[in-house]
């Protein structure tokens, strides 16, 4: 199952979108659901993993390659620590044991990612 997040820099669930099958390619769910449009509508710039690599304008993605010079060295680091956040919030939206084991349809997933996001973010703002 795909399920795009998209979170805030403190690691708040923002939006989760429906879900597609796992075979889907993250730039390919990204463009599907519309996020690099309405990001670039909106003006944001969004760190991204390497998935998304070749996606035009407001998504940013570390270098990639092997033997990098120190620069790109540091500027992946600097974007790592931009994206951890939110790597932390999916990492939370995967913890629910219900989608480690779901057995339902995948149009139903969608929704029910989106009312765990709902509850995780009530669970840390509790924990506050």
């Amino acid at each position: 199952m795909n399920v795009q997040v998209i979170a805030s820099p403190d690691g708040t669930i923002l939006w989760t979108s429906g879900a597609l099958p796992g075979k889907a390619h993250d730039l390919s769910a990204a463009r599907i659901w519309g996020i690099l449009r309405a990001l670039e509508t909106a003006g944001i710039i969004a760190p991204a993993d390497k998935a998304y690599q070749g996606a035009e304008g407001p998504v940013r993605t570390p270098d990639k390659g092997k033997n990098k010079p120190e620069s790109q060295k540091q500027t992946n680091r600097s974007h790592a620590k931009l994206r951890g956040p939110g790597e932390r919030a999916n990492a939370q939206l995967k913890s629910w044991k219900i989608l480690r084991k779901l057995r339902c349809s995948p149009s139903k997933a969608g929704h029910l990612c989106k009312a765990i996001a709902v509850l995780q973010n009530h669970r840390v703002a509790q924990a506050a």
